[in-house]
């Protein structure tokens, strides 16, 4: 959010900084709204990009054009990993951004790409009202972060050399898997791990640096590793890759909105997560038939094959991520019940 120095010096003049900057913010404002993915328009392109746009539309419209928004594509307005540290100082307005992402700085986070925790996107819908999300809320709002849109997104594995499928699959491959605790299972079945946010998996896959890539079926599509992938295992069937990648807003700037606009942000956001889903759902088969016309070969997982990488990751990651603290140790007890 923005005010000019005009109005700040008028309402210095004037004795009351925090009336007429309450003001400024429910007449005159501008969101600013940042993720790494890349940008199109409204109806074309990546559907975060068109989440994003669509979110800066309705609520400029419903506000009657007192709280606008402008969509900062690909990283452009500021690095990927430093957009949640930015929200939760009020340096940056809002972002989607993978929670995971987050890890090292909020421990909780890392429950956003916890392997074979969420199998589905109704788990993952179950999550915004059950205790699991009730304790996410509470403890990003602690560190000053809102959830506005709840947005899950399930995935897979692109690879150059050979598939990656199976646990024993793994084994001497570098992989990208997204967030620590996938690497702690990867790393379980064998394989060496490579951290790097999606954006950056292109080029990597490119030089040989990096053998195989976990990424949600979007990024897939939007970063164009078919190019490049000659193997995929998609996230259409079963998938033990689920990203939390909400949509979120500092919480020092959605106080400073009036109620009013508060609530058509939170209104506007709960809606767009029917939109988000569906479209998830639609690009889970998109990417699978865009390798496929590409020459890659592709592969689904099935039951049997997802409790394998289940049962590694109860044992790595999920007691990794129990032993860290009690709200973690509470977080993933509430998040198991759904499953």
């Amino acid at each position: 959010m923005t005010f000019t120095r005009r109005n700040f010096l008028a309402a210095a003049a004037g004795g009351s900084l925090t009336a007429a900057t309450g003001s400024v913010w429910s007449q005159n404002s501008s969101l600013k709204i940042s993720h790494q993915f890349p940008g199109g328009n409204i109806t074309d392109g990546d559907f975060r990009d068109r989440l994003c746009r669509r979110f800066a539309q309705e609520v400029e419209k419903r506000t009657g054009g007192a709280l606008k928004s402008t969509v900062y594509a690909g990283s452009s307005l500021m690095k990927t990993n430093a957009q949640f540290s930015s929200m939760r100082k009020g340096a940056l307005d809002m972002s989607l951004v993978p929670l995971s992402y987050a890890g090292g700085e909020v421990a909780e986070t890392n429950i956003g790409l916890m392997p074979a925790l969420v199998p589905s996107y109704e788990v993952g819908a179950a999550w915004k009202t059950a205790e699991v999300g009730k304790l996410m809320t509470k403890v990003l709002e602690d560190k000053g972060i809102v959830v506005i849109s709840w947005i899950w997104q399930a995935g897979g594995v692109a690879s150059r050399t050979r598939p990656l499928l199976q646990p024993d699959d793994a084994k001497g491959l570098k992989v990208r898997g997204g967030s620590r605790e996938m690497d702690m299972m990867l790393k379980q079945a064998g394989a060496s791990v490579i951290t790097l946010p999606s954006n950056e998996i292109y080029s990597a896959m490119q030089t040989g640096a990096m053998d195989a890539a976990m990424t949600s079926s979007t990024s897939f599509i939007s970063f164009k590793l078919e190019e490049i992938a000659k193997h995929l295992t998609t996230g259409r069937n079963k998938s033990y890759w689920f990203m939390f990648e909400p949509l979120m807003m500092s919480k020092e700037v959605f106080d400073k909105l009036p109620k009013s606009q508060r609530d058509t942000v939170m209104a506007v956001g709960a809606e767009l997560e029917v939109f988000a889903r569906e479209a998830a759902r639609a690009d889970d088969k998109l990417a699978a038939d865009v390798y496929a016309k590409a020459g890659a070969k592709v592969y689904d997982m099935d039951e049997a094959t997802l409790k394998k990488w289940q049962d590694i990751a109860r044992v790595t990651a999920w007691k990794d991520f129990n032993d860290k603290n009690e709200s973690c140790a509470a977080m993933l007890k509430a998040a198991q019940k759904l499953i």
